[in-house]
């Protein structure tokens, strides 16, 4: 069954090739902001999330006179930035966010400096005080474009209005080719109130701006002698190949190979999870089997990944008898943390399309790789080495058992989002992903409170899919008051609040690494009384009655017996959005683990439990 098929949004080709080319249209007499909002419409933008204030508020103007562009009114901007990401990141659109200037932008930050660490096709627009008044430090001024400098993959500022169909031209081709990522274009008021004439589509102006997405053949047929001669590789795959939309791709690739496959935490639903050739997630977190791979390997083929600090621990001590292949659409990356022995430049579904011809000419002359006594240590270390969980002693709620009954008990297609922490980690590991577009989540730069705005808008983008936001109590209270947006655009997504009382995964480095001594994480509890100062209080806040403040569906759920009765009551709620308290333990900890700053060595499957992996150290 293909990508398609299964109903799943794959994502869009980078760059728009044949097919019709637009009918040219000149519009006299129009405002900069009417132009604006014209260019978006040209370049198929069908969502803005943002909010209105004085630099961007001409933009908002003709908004009610169109027809083709929904704005999605969102309570704060990082939410709009981060329902962006969301969109872009389940429909394989360019995402677009829009806030004012000086305060309006600068909240932008984070969702931009978030889109850029995983890749995400983002567009934001932002107001900016009168040309005359910049560098004045006029009301509500900020230079947002030398603030994000570092954090875009390119940023405008616009001061005439003539320009303003190239630069968004532009900015949409720079956001959704090549390595995607975010491109930010700042608008002068004076820019969006001036009189323009409005013509499309404009002559794009960007001769430094040369992506290379075919591969060498040399590389190619040199990376597929590597694979044919190895006796331990791994196919190390990152979100590149979901940016690409090679999935199709990769497992061919696999199964041709028959090597084993990690995905990274960027790219579950790359892979699917149930197939006997994948190993699982390495990194930090990753599973036994995952981790130990990548370090006994004698090959790594790394596809849309970038060697990053999560998955390759002590940098000097990764992989040390491995071979690198590296194919990456970003030439910037390869080499940049791991030296590549094979350097490929290109994207990942032509590099994979080429690979597989390659590789399927070694085994036409008789080099196929024989990878039988590898596959005799994967088995071993992932069956005595499985992920897992104990039941709480006192009955109370496992975390991890909430959230591998909510992706079991889900709907088919559901997408899930997820904030950082254990939470996400546990979400990561204990739901099955089985197709791309369905896993959402703040990779690189680890944002607390992604999940909620970015299921707002994955759902936007999809709504014919069901969305789960798996969100910690701590990650919740930074940008739940998005449940409004929600519940006033009928977007009814889903929420699950892992709600331990703390932030976890710092209450577990405390535990681990500090002695417990829990400065600063208990997050639930109200004061004690005056006979009992240290004792806890009522949970502070009672997200039911803050879910039914904001127009949503509030339940809890303490008791294990009546977990799936009340997540398939959530499941059965499709007219706004559901908020579910899940009380759980506080005491529980993400396993298996690689403790910051050392070796992949020395991964531990449990609390002190270090794994023996007999001959497979040789």
């Amino acid at each position: 069954m293909t990508e398609q098929a299964t109903g799943v949004p794959r994502p869009q080709p980078r760059a728009r090739t044949g097919g019709a080319q637009p009918q040219p249209v000149t519009v006299e007499h129009v405002t900069g902001a009417q132009s604006l909002i014209r260019s978006l419409e040209e370049v198929g933008v069908d969502t803005v999330f943002g909010i209105p204030g004085g630099a961007i508020l001409p933009a908002y103007d003709p908004m009610m006179d169109s027809s083709r562009v929904r704005h999605v009114l969102v309570r704060h901007e990082q939410g709009a930035g981060h329902a962006a990401t969301g969109y872009a990141q389940a429909t394989g659109k360019v995402g677009v966010c829009m806030a004012t200037s000086g305060p309006g932008a600068t909240n932008l930050v984070t969702p931009i400096a978030d889109a850029n660490m995983d890749s995400v096709p983002l567009v934001a627009i932002t107001g900016q005080v009168a040309s005359a008044a910049i560098g004045t430090d006029a009301f509500q001024e900020a230079d947002i474009c030398g603030i994000t400098m570092p954090i875009t993959k390119h940023n405008y500022l616009v001061t005439d209005p003539a320009d303003i169909p190239r630069v968004i031209a532009e900015a949409f081709h720079i956001a959704s080719t090549g390595r995607p990522g975010p491109v930010l274009v700042d608008i002068s008021k004076d820019a969006l109130q001036a009189r323009t004439t409005f013509s499309w589509p404009p002559t794009a102006d960007l001769p430094g701006y040369r992506p290379v997405t075919k591969p060498h053949t040399k590389q190619i047929r040199e990376a597929a002698r590597l694979i044919a001669e190895s006796r331990r590789p791994v196919l190390y795959v990152g979100g590149g190949v979901l940016k690409a939309g090679a999935t199709a791709e990769l497992k061919t690739l696999a199964e041709l190979t028959g090597a084993p496959v990690t995905t990274t935490l960027m790219a579950l639903g790359a892979f699917p999870d149930s197939h006997p050739q994948h190993l699982g997630m390495p990194g930090m977190h990753g599973t036994v089997a995952a981790v130990t791979a990548l370090q006994k390997a004698d090959l790594i083929v790394a596809l849309g990944a970038r060697f990053d600090d999560r998955v390759t621990g002590k940098l000097d001590s990764f992989a040390p008898h491995a071979k690198v292949v590296h194919a990456d659409i970003d030439p910037a990356e390869i080499g940049k943390n791991r030296t590549a022995d094979v350097p490929i430049v290109g994207d990942a579904r032509e590099v994979i399309a080429d690979l597989i011809v390659a590789v399927r000419g070694e085994h036409e002359a008789g080099r196929v790789g024989d990878y039988t006594e590898w596959w005799g240590l994967l088995n071993r270390w992932r069956e005595t080495y499985p992920l897992g969980y104990d039941l709480p002693e006192d009955g109370s709620l496992s975390p991890q058992q909430v959230i591998e009954r909510i992706g079991a008990l889900a709907p088919e297609n559901t997408i899930f989002t997820a904030g950082v922490g254990q939470h996400q980690m546990w979400a990561a590991h204990f739901i099955d992903y089985e197709k791309p577009a369905t896993w959402l989540n703040s990779g690189g730069l680890g944002t607390m409170g992604y999940a909620v705005p970015a299921a707002l808008g994955a759902k936007a983008g999809v709504p014919d899919h069901t969305v789960w936001a798996i969100d910690g109590d701590g990650c919740f209270q930074m940008t739940n008051q998005e449940l409004v947006t929600a519940a006033l655009n009928g977007i009814p997504i889903k929420v699950a609040i892992i709600n331990n009382g703390a932030l976890g995964m710092v209450r577990q480095w405390q535990t681990l690494f500090y002695n417990q001594r829990y400065s600063n994480t208990v997050l639930h509890s109200g004061p004690g009384t005056e006979t009992d100062p240290e004792a806890k209080g009522t949970r502070v806040p009672d997200f039911v009655k803050l879910a039914e403040a904001m127009g949503c569906v509030g339940i809890r759920c303490e008791d294990p017996a009546q977990l799936d009765a009340v997540i398939e009551k959530a499941n059965s709620i499709n007219d706004r959005p559901v908020v579910v308290d899940f009380i759980v333990h506080e005491d529980a900890m993400v396993w298996p683990m690689v403790a910051a700053g050392t070796s992949n060595d020395e991964v531990m499957a449990a609390r002190g439990v270090r794994p023996d992996f007999g001959d497979g150290d040789d």
